[in-house]
């Protein structure tokens, strides 16, 4: 018996204004379609913030309970943001009047919604395997044989998720039975050697865009629409930071992880040319300092995590809205070919700008999340991690807070002079901008929102500013001096693979292994089975009467029936069967003798 649910404290899911406007979008048409996209996360906003904390329903569905939602406040904080997030996306992509892209960004931010508020393993898997059928739309929307391909390979990984997810969910399941269907924590589980725990971290690492699982992100969102990567930034990585803090907090492998993740885009980032990559490094260089925070697993740093997903998604989306306006406008993201925009982009220059040094730069977003984690890193022993964020915070800034403006438009002239970016596209980065400001001047309207209150942290004092506007400063002066000395890598028409290579290697072994693996084997089957035993056995049947006769002559002869003729007696029978030819007296007496058979087989 299935019931829609056994206790509602909540009247109705925290997504369901998302998806009600997703499903309107795909019949309306025209602006009336684009409207959904505004109003609908204005009113789910409105209704997270009042949810108390505390609810939860459960639905009941072929015989399980599901939890379908739980209202803490690191869920309610996720709500704000992905309906924020949505708003801001909604209205930079007020021009849209497809369809498909405008009703799966609105079921995209529902999915996200979703794994925010899940309350059990079973719904936190069917959301999470709505962020990737949902979300692929972004990239297919753009309509071209790379975005095509660039879709299927991020489906792969992100399927792939959801299997490890699902198979890490039953095989704790069979170990530890209903228990194991909570969101509870599984740092301990992890740490002791459990199967399931590692496969679910597995799972969230690829949405998180762990080291090595990273290519879907810069390989998708470089291929999405115009309007794409904004909504893939602030949805699925952001889901797995979510998970992530509620099920393995403290789990010192994270701060490898994240270590490693904030360390190693900043090298690939200085030489890529599209640009929208090199935000795709800088994302992932951020997600590691939250990846750092949650390993960390104090409450501050915890706080420190998700304080820095909400500024991150907010920065980091005005950098994607920014280049997706060049692109509108141009038709081309590549740094080797763009330059010199600003005489006709002012605004858009200007937004850049602000997403860029709110980054890091006191009185902007950026810096009064980040501070808490590298403080957090320091204060709790790691002082190799704690050099290694700096590092980061410098490279970050250097590539995404310094290149991506000054190539895009600044550096040498294109001669490119597009428009100035739509109205809608304005409003949505001048949103963004006043929030950067907003949060960055009062932080503690942020820190209230965490789960523990940020512990009374103040991220102004002088020796964290200090020593953070030294670190952009030096990072500022060696973008400027490697520029003068020519020494700085050029903007190059050119395709840089990181991990890709491996992948497409082992792909491109693999296929050719299993066509000439499988292909030989099928071969060698066909010619045994087919050719060989069928064949046989074809040919028998064909000419079967003739043998059967031929094999018959010598005793046909031994019993009077034939006279002896020698081969040519043979032959002659042989072909006589061939023709169904045959004397009377033959015909009569094999007819008793199958009359005689059919009595026997009757009455025996």
């Amino acid at each position: 018996m299935m019931t829609l649910a056994s206790t509602l404290e909540i009247g109705t899911h925290p997504a369901t204004a998302l998806l009600i406007g997703g499903l309107a979008a795909a019949v309306l048409r025209g602006r009336y379609a684009s409207c959904a996209l505004v109003l609908a996360p204005l009113f789910g906003l409105g209704y997270v913030a009042n949810l108390e904390v505390g609810a939860a329903s459960t639905l009941h569905l072929f015989g399980y309970e599901i939890l379908g939602v739980v209202v803490d406040q690191q869920a309610k904080l996720f709500g704000y943001l992905f309906h924020i997030a949505a708003l801001i996306a909604g209205v930079y992509s007020f021009h849209l009047r497809d369809p498909w892209q405008v009703s799966m960004s609105l079921l995209y931010a529902a999915t996200a919604v979703g794994v925010a508020f899940a309350g059990d393993m079973l719904s936190l898997f069917l959301w999470w395997e709505g962020l990737a059928i949902t979300s692929v739309f972004q990239i297919w929307g753009k309509r071209t044989k790379q975005a095509e391909e660039a879709g299927f390979r991020y489906l792969f990984f992100h399927v792939s998720s959801g299997l490890l997810l699902l198979a890490g969910i039953l095989v704790r399941y069979h170990g530890e039975g209903p228990e194991a269907l909570s969101l509870a924590p599984l740092t301990n589980a992890l740490e002791a050697g459990d199967t399931g725990a590692l496969l679910i971290l597995l799972a969230i690492g690829i949405k998180a865009a762990f080291p090595g699982l990273h290519v879907w992100l810069k390989d998708g969102y470089a291929e999405a629409t115009h309007t794409g990567p904004v909504w893939l930034c602030a949805f699925t990585t952001k889901c797995a930071v979510c998970m992530l803090a509620r099920l393995f907090p403290g789990a010192e492998v994270l701060i490898t992880i994240g270590g490693v993740m904030a360390i190693f885009p900043v090298f690939y980032a200085v030489i890529e040319n599209d640009l929208r990559r090199v935000l795709c490094y800088g994302k992932i260089n951020q997600i590691g300092f939250m990846v750092v925070g949650i390993g960390i697993g104090t409450d501050l740093a915890i706080d420190g995590a998700i304080a820095h997903a909400f500024s991150h998604v907010i920065y980091k989306g005005l950098l994607f809205m920014s280049m997706g306006a060049v692109l509108f406008r141009t038709g081309e993201i590549r740094g080797s070919h763009l330059g010199g925009l600003y005489k006709t982009m002012p605004w858009t220059t200007g937004f850049c700008i602000v997403g860029a040094v709110s980054m890091s730069f006191p009185l902007f977003c950026g810096f009064v999340s980040k501070s808490i984690i590298i403080t957090e890193a320091a204060r709790d022993g790691h002082l190799l991690i704690w050099m290694c964020l700096l590092f980061a915070s410098a490279g970050v800034f250097h590539y995404a807070g310094i290149k991506i403006p000054f190539v895009a438009f600044f550096a040498n002239d294109s001669g490119l002079r597009p428009k100035e970016a739509p109205i809608n596209m304005l409003i949505a980065m001048g949103i963004s901008s006043f929030l950067c400001i907003f949060l960055g001047c009062n932080p503690q309207w942020l820190y209230d929102l965490l789960p523990n209150g940020a512990a009374g942290y103040h991220p102004y004092d002088a020796t964290h500013v200090i020593t953070q506007i030294e670190i952009l400063l030096f990072s500022a002066l060696a973008f400027t001096l490697l520029n003068l000395w020519g020494k700085y890598p050029p903007e190059l028409p050119s395709v840089n693979l990181d991990a890709d290579w491996i992948y497409r290697k082992a792909g491109r072994g693999f296929l050719s292994f299993g066509e000439g693996f499988w292909n030989g084997l099928n071969k060698q089957a066909h010619t045994f089975f087919v050719e060989g035993i069928t064949g046989g056995v074809c040919s028998f049947l064909k000419r079967g009467q003739v043998h059967v006769m031929q094999t018959l002559y010598q005793p046909f002869v031994k019993i009077g029936l034939i006279e002896e003729n020698g081969s040519k007696g043979r032959d002659l029978l042989g072909k006589r069967s061939a023709l169904g030819v045959h004397p009377v007296g033959w015909t009569a007496l094999f007819c008793m003798l199958f009359f005689l058979g059919f009595l026997l087989l009757m009455f025996k």
